[in-house]
């Protein structure tokens, strides 16, 4: 399913990832790592999550003198992910007086942690990036039916993140808030998309969905993990929880945030929920890029009708990448246990491909959101 015939095609995937560079060789700084646990002051409905907090990973520049520390990320005693080597705790860089500050956000059913790849990058060039566990969808807790079914939802999260960051009283006064983006993986690259002023249509989704012309992004692998009450009944919109009804009522509101003034989508899914009115009131840039062998949200129905209804946003296509090619690189003894997010197509170098990626998104940001004077 992830494995592509064409020899040639696989001999010029090889060639390409061979020339990518790696930011990280010639990083101004080390990267600092830490975590936040942000309670917003607004009651809100956690969508069934057991964690009703906003848990975030911080990365940020550290300085070059702080050894920086190998890990792998995942269950304790069960690393599945490896992790780039950072500095834990460490203070906030003072070489500079502000950074820019991007808002991260993961794929269904992942974490924070499964972009440490990409925050890290970034964060070694200088910008504060926080990316938080999206309540009831994320790899850390038991997945809720509201947190799968309720995606504009996690637009809300993104923000208060950002509402917690510039509150915090260590990273606040050194974001520079004139220079704030979000970046995003998967369900996270729609999240962005609605971050940047896009609407869901909700409606056009549900009927793609039970069309003949329906693809694998209705029916996505992570759909089996949720958690579901045995004594709940069948699932039916007169069965919806009120907060569900009330949720689902709001899925074509705008969830901008004008803070937020460039994004970057990585392998963005939903492409069906979106329509010709969508991206009116999207003014910010937007780059889209994607692997060319994505068949978890399939390029012609996602990230290609999605540039074809925003014709000024950038879009870059990998050869050979896949869907979980954007995930952390997995460690050899869990590969063939998680074949399906581990293995890459022949001729494909995962980390190769986080090191174009990651440098696209550097290049990106560095462009739209300038420092002062620049």
């Amino acid at each position: 399913m992830f494995r592509l015939c064409c020899a040639a095609l696989a001999c010029s995937v090889a060639l390409l990832w061979a020339g990518a560079a790696a930011p990280a060789d010639h990083a101004s700084w080390h990267v600092g790592e830490g975590t936040r646990v942000f309670h917003p002051p607004v009651a809100r409905h956690w969508r069934g999550a057991q964690t009703q907090a906003l848990v975030t990973n911080i990365w940020y520049p550290a300085d070059l003198t702080l050894p920086e520390v190998a890990h792998d990320i995942g269950a304790p005693g069960h690393p599945f992910f490896h992790g780039h080597p950072a500095v834990v705790g460490a203070p906030l860089s003072s070489a500079r007086a502000k950074y820019p500050l991007l808002v991260l956000s993961h794929g269904t059913g992942g974490s924070a942690d499964s972009l440490d790849w990409l925050a890290s990058a970034l964060a070694a060039e200088g910008y504060i990036v926080a990316g938080t566990n999206h309540p009831g969808n994320n790899a850390l807790e038991p997945m809720t039916r509201d947190g799968f079914m309720l995606w504009w939802e996690r637009a809300t999260d993104a923000s208060e993140v950002l509402d917690g960051v510039l509150a915090d009283p260590v990273l606040g006064p050194h974001v520079d808030r004139d220079r704030i983006g979000a970046v995003g993986f998967s369900l996270g690259g729609y999240t962005v998309l609605e971050l940047a002023g896009a609407r869901t249509n909700l409606p056009a989704f549900e009927r793609f969905c039970t069309s003949p012309e329906a693809d694998a992004i209705c029916h996505p692998p992570e759909a089996a993990r949720i958690h579901e009450d045995p004594q709940a009944p069948a699932l039916t919109l007169a069965t919806l929880s009120p907060e569900t009804k009330a949720s689902r009522a709001r899925a074509g509101e705008s969830y901008r945030d004008p803070r937020i003034k460039a994004v970057f989508a990585i392998a963005p899914a939903l492409g069906e929920a979106f329509d010709s009115t969508s991206f009116a009131d999207v003014s910010i840039p937007v780059s889209l890029l994607a692997g060319e062998a994505d068949v978890t949200a399939p390029v012609d129905t996602n990230i290609h009708r999605i540039a074809g209804l925003m014709p000024k946003a950038k879009v870059t296509m990998l050869p050979g990448a896949s869907h979980y090619t954007f995930l952390d690189t997995c460690l050899p003894d869990v590969v063939e246990h998680l074949a399906t997010i581990c293995k890459d197509n022949p001729g494909v170098d995962r980390d190769a491909v986080h090191a174009q990626t990651a440098q696209r998104a550097i290049d990106f940001f560095a462009a739209t959101l300038p420092a002062s004077g620049a």
